[in-house]
């Protein structure tokens, strides 16, 4: 039995719309007024909720963002019932998630329609939620223990070394040790600040947010010539390293913009042979900031683009390099969550072309 929340300031109007509901076997739960329906949504899960736009204290409006903030409530599907068929009202409630609208008064033919159409769509979205869900787990049961595992044996077997060969080893051959030990360390704190920051991007992403009150970018031209830089030296091939950047303000905080710019421009280096050029083209395209980063590597195929998932790494049999696969989809989420474009395109000429698309920001 499907539950439904009904939030109406109005008594009269509530216990109709309760009373139809109930006769079409649905479960119903009903609030007087926004606070105690924004508790209710927390504590009964409803599978759709009816709202009143107009209400005292709490508005519809303030009922919505309230829902979208919270993780257990932020998907649920929202329709606004409403006196006024104002633009601006509708705007303003789509805006900020609203799924639906029901102008005041409706029929019940109109009531049904939109409830059914509103529960079947929340059905589908949370079916392939839980197809990804289970794709998610399926990778990391396959690739996890191998990527927890490897630098750990780097941790072990070289501390092991230490502690019994200390007083035979000369003192560049423990310095070589400690660092080893010291690079696994740093491959395990990164898999696992991946894996963390992944699993928030997916709830975010499950429940249909983007951040839409942001900060801005300011120095993105530098901030792509610092990382670019920086994991070009990681790679030994500064001297592949071409920029070619505009610069530009765009609506994405600049601890997420670097994450991404990371994630990308290191794997065009692993992915791609020493003496081969790694591009970064950075252009102001409209109301948007477009970074195309290019290199002339191994490539993808069509199939594997379309496939861009957590933990996939493609060809891994033949492609032994490091790395959980979490680079590109945790720079898709990102990208996507700022109201951005994220795509990989592949030629025959072997080349790679990441491209994200930012929006700018206008003082």
């Amino acid at each position: 039995m499907k539950r439904i929340l009904v939030i109406e300031d109005n008594p009269r109007l509530l216990e109709d719309i309760q009373d139809i509901l109930t006769l079409r076997d649905f479960h119903v739960i009903t609030a007087q007024n926004g606070t105690v329906g924004v508790n209710l949504a927390k504590e009964k899960h409803p599978d759709l909720i009816l709202c009143d736009v107009m209400m005292p204290e709490l508005d519809g409006f303030g009922v919505l963002k309230a829902l979208r903030l919270n993780s257990l409530t932020a998907a649920m599907p929202v329709v606004f019932l409403t006196a006024k068929a104002d633009h601006y009202d509708i705007r303003e409630g789509m805006n900020l998630g609203a799924d639906d609208y029901l102008t005041k008064p409706f029929t019940v033919a109109d009531l049904m329609r939109t409830i059914q159409t509103r529960i079947e769509k929340y059905e589908i979205v949370k079916k392939e939620s839980a197809a990804k869900l289970d794709s998610l787990r399926l990778n990391i049961a396959k690739f996890l223990p191998h990527e927890l595992l490897t630098p750990l044996h780097g941790i072990l077997g070289m501390s092991e070394l230490l502690l019994h060969n200390y007083e035979l080893m000369t003192t560049d051959e423990s310095i070589d040790s400690i660092r080893a030990i010291y690079n696994s360390g740093q491959r395990l704190h990164r898999l696992m600040r991946n894996f963390i920051l992944f699993s928030e991007l997916e709830v975010i992403a499950a429940s249909s947010q983007t951040w839409r009150d942001v900060p801005v970018c300011l120095d993105i031209k530098d901030i792509i010539g610092l990382v670019a830089h920086t994991c070009a030296e990681s790679a030994n091939r500064v001297q592949d390293l071409e920029l070619d950047l505009e610069d530009a303000i765009v609506k994405i905080a600049s601890k997420h913009f670097t994450k991404v710019i990371e994630e990308i421009v290191e794997n065009a280096f692993k992915f791609s042979k020493a003496g081969n050029p790694v591009r970064l083209i950075g252009k102001v395209d409209g109301q948007f900031f477009r970074l195309n980063i290019i290199d002339c590597g191994r490539g993808m195929t069509n199939e594997q683009i379309a496939n861009i998932g957590a933990c996939m790494q493609f060809d891994r049999e033949y492609h032994e390099q490091q790395g959980s696969g979490l680079g590109l989809i945790i720079a898709k989420r990102i990208v996507e969550l700022y109201g951005g474009e994220f795509s990989v395109e592949y030629t025959h000429s072997k080349q790679t072309s990441v491209c994200i698309k930012l929006p700018t920001h206008n003082f």
